[in-house]
Formats: C-alpha cells, sequence, structure tokens
C-alpha cells in the first residue's frame, strides 16, 4: 500500500491544481447589456409587437376598405346587326351605351363598415396585449439571465471555499490530527465543485444567448449590471377592471355581433339601377334607357352563413363567459402568489446572513480543532443552499410580477401600456 506521505503531496498538487483552473475561468467580460428599462423602449423592434402592428394596420385597412363603394359598371350592347334580311350588316342595328350601379340599400354599407370596426378594435386589443406579453418575456428572460449570472458567481465562490477547507484539512492531516480520508474527501468535494461551476457557466452562456436574442441585441450578452431580480415589484399599480383577455373576449363577441348582422342584409335581395342611351341606326335617333334589376330569392336566402355567424356568437359568447370567470380568480392568486414571494425573498435574506455566520463560526471552530470535517462540511452546503435559494426567491418574485401585471395590462415593474 503507498504510503501517506506519498499521498499527501498528490492531494496538495490536486487542490493547486483546481486553485489554477478557477482562476482561468473567469471571462474577459465585454460591456454589460442594457437596462431592462433600455430594452423595454425598444420593445416595438420585437417580432411580435410588429406582427400585431402589421395586424392592426391590416385591419385598418379593411375600414378604410369597407367604406368604399362598389364601382359602377359600364356596359356596351348592339342588337340587330350582322344577321338577315333586313337586319343584314350594321344599318338597323340598335346600339346601347349603360351605366348600372349597385345601390347597396338594406344598410349593407353600413353593416359591412360595422363589421370592419370591430374587428379593427379585436386587433387593437390584441397589439396591446402583445406588448404586454412581449414586456413580460423580456422581463423573465433578463431576470433569468442575471440568476444564471449570480448562480455562477456563487458556484466561484463555493468552489473557492471548498478549496480553502480543503487546504485546512490537509493542513491538519500533515499535522496528524486529521485522517487521510479527510484529505481524500476534501479533494472529491473540489472536484465536484468544479463541475458545479462548469455547469453554472453553460447555464449562464445559454442564459445570456437567449437574452440576446430576445432583445435582438447587434452584440452578445455577456454580463448584467442594471440589477432586475433586487427591484421591489409594482404590484400595488392600480389596474383597469377588466383583464386584457377579457377586452379581447369582448371585442371579438363585439364583432361576432356585427357579422350576424351583416349576414341578415346580405340576405335580402341586392338591387342594381342602371342608366344608358340607345341609338337607332335606321331611324338615326336615340333615346334614354332606364333599368331596375334584383335578384329573385327563390333558392338562396343567405341561411347557412346566418347560422354559422351566429354559431359563431354563442361560442364567442363562452369565451368571453369562461375569461370572466377566471379572470378575477386568477387576478387574486397573482396577488397572493406576488405577496408569498416577497416573504421568501425576505426569509431567505436572513437565511444566508444566519448561514454565512454560522460557516464562519465552524471555519473558526475547525481549524482550532474544536469542530470535525463533517461539521464543517455541513455548514458549508447549507450556506451554499441558502445563497442559491435567495436567487431563486428573486427569481420566482420575478414570475409573481411578471403573472400579476400581465393580468393588470401593463409591462412588469412599470405602468400600463
Amino acid at each position: 500500500m503507498p504510503s501517506p506521505h506519498r499521498r499527501r503531496p498528490r492531494f496538495a498538487a490536486g487542490c493547486a491544481l483546481v486553485a489554477i483552473a478557477t482562476a482561468l475561468t473567469g471571462p474577459a467580460w465585454a460591456d454589460p447589456a442594457p437596462s431592462y428599462e433600455a430594452l423595454l423602449a425598444r420593445l416595438g423592434q420585437t417580432p411580435a409587437t410588429l406582427e400585431a402592428d402589421a395586424l392592426f394596420d391590416a385591419a385598418e385597412a379593411r375600414v378604410r376598405q369597407a367604406r368604399v363603394r362598389p364601382n359602377p359598371e359600364l356596359g356596351l350592347e348592339a342588337e340587330n346587326a350582322f344577321g338577315t334580311g333586313p337586319f343584314e350588316g350594321y344599318g338597323n342595328a340598335e346600339t346601347t351605351l349603360s351605366l348600372s350601379q349597385d345601390l347597396e340599400l338594406w344598410g349593407r354599407r353600413g353593416a359591412r363598415v360595422e363589421v370592419a370596426r370591430a374587428e379593427a378594435g379585436t386587433a387593437a386589443l390584441r397589439r396591446d396585449l402583445a406588448s404586454v406579453e412581449a414586456a413580460g418575456r423580456l422581463a423573465l428572460v433578463y431576470a433569468e439571465a442575471e440568476a444564471a449570472e449570480r448562480r455562477f458567481a456563487l458556484a466561484d465562490e463555493a468552489l473557492t471555499v471548498t478549496i480553502a477547507d480543503t487546504r485546512a484539512a490537509l493542513t491538519l492531516v500533515e499535522q496528524g490530527r486529521e485522517p487521510l480520508l479527510r484529505g481524500i474527501q476534501g479533494e472529491s468535494e473540489a472536484a465536484a465543485a468544479r463541475a458545479a461551476l462548469d455547469e453554472a457557466q453553460a447555464e449562464r452562456d445559454a442564459a445570456f444567448a437567449r437574452l440576446t436574442a430576445v432583445a435582438m441585441l447587434s452584440a452578445p450578452v455577456t454580463s448584467i449590471e442594471a440589477s432586475l431580480i433586487d427591484r421591489q415589484p409594482a404590484g400595488a399599480v392600480a389596474a383597469p377592471g377588466s383583464t386584457p383577455e377579457v377586452r379581447v373576449a369582448e371585442a371579438e363577441r363585439e364583432a361576432a355581433e356585427r357579422r350576424i348582422e351583416a349576414e341578415r342584409v346580405r340576405s335580402r335581395p341586392d338591387v342594381r339601377a342602371s342608366v344608358g342611351v340607345r341609338r337607332y341606326e335606321a331611324e338615326d335617333a336615340t333615346a334614354f334607357t332606364l333599368g331596375l334589376s334584383l335578384p329573385l330569392p327563390l333558392f338562396d336566402q343567405n341561411r347557412g352563413n346566418i347560422d354559422a355567424a351566429r354559431a359563431e356568437f354563442r361560442a364567442a359568447d363562452a369565451r368571453l363567459l369562461g375569461a370572466r370567470q377566471e379572470a378575477q380568480a386568477d387576478r387574486e392568486a397573482a396577488e397572493a402568489r406576488l405577496r408569498a414571494s416577497v416573504s421568501r425573498v425576505g426569509a431567505a435574506d436572513a437565511g444566508v446572513t444566519a448561514a454565512e455566520e454560522a460557516y464562519r463560526l465552524s471555519r473558526i471552530g475547525f481549524e482550532a480543532g474544536r469542530i470535525s470535517q463533517l461539521e464543517l462540511r455541513s455548514s458549508r452546503a447549507a450556506l451554499i443552499s441558502a445563497r442559491n435559494a435567495a436567487v431563486d426567491a428573486r427569481l420566482a418574485r420575478v414570475r409573481a410580477e411578471i403573472d400579476l401585471a400581465r393580468l393588470q395590462g401593463r409591462a412588469p415593474f412599470g405602468t400600463s401600456q
């Protein structure tokens, strides 16, 4: 069996290698990411908001088009020409030039405009909802990137502390005050801490990449200086009576109701009036022609479209009922989660303070030989867990603020859109 004297240099060398690797892990930071407010001001450039804006512009264009009357129809007709007998050639022909126009009676144009206006109103509300959702997604990605950065810093600090504890254990092993097993355990703990650091670095880089993509930044995000997870939520902001989803459902119901009336109007005859001039070649004379035409609703009375519009209205009414039933419950639940998350942050901060003091006293006691390495390891693990729990509590508070802000129709940590 190898002697303990041969194993001790291996432990010291292993810890030295871990310390050197730790020193090399620190990246060269570039410029920090813009603040959350700066990114929020650029929210209109994101694909989701651009799509919602384009759909609203399309709805507005359909309103303008709905106001336009149908074009008149110009017709030219020749009769009694190029036949046989007295109608040979064009000498006895009758030529008629006419102009016909759809009169759009029964309120057809007004019903069409009302449907287009209702759909434009729905598109406007959906645009507002898309802006709120984009702001919430930005806040979440920003907070997750900041939390990942903090977890990486905590993992780096945990590795440093673990190496320091391992060195202290090796010193006691050299002095014969601790068995060789403690050195082996310390080396294993340092390797595990190094692996945790690598994992935290990968999570941080992935979170930074997501933030770069969501915020549509030209340069990759490499650090965050303007904190969001430490900010107090704006949960006390006054909110409108209805959630954005309820307002969208109400607009959809109104548009469905307008479509019923439009289909009813379409079932009535489409009256067309015409006026023209007729030329009589044989008599070398002209005369005016007047006409009025309308289809006979014997077969197509638009019953199917009317029934379909009524069914769509019932569906929209059901969606509105469901949205109203869920709105109040969702808001109360979001407010409760936000209050709980605020309390959780306070408790987590108190836990970190207690864990830091416990670890400090454990380290002093371990170096003095009054407590074992197992107790030191336990207090160190409790400190690492408490610090990570504090980050998790802050991230949960951000998520609760995002949920409540969406129900209130505003950007997280901000005012109404």
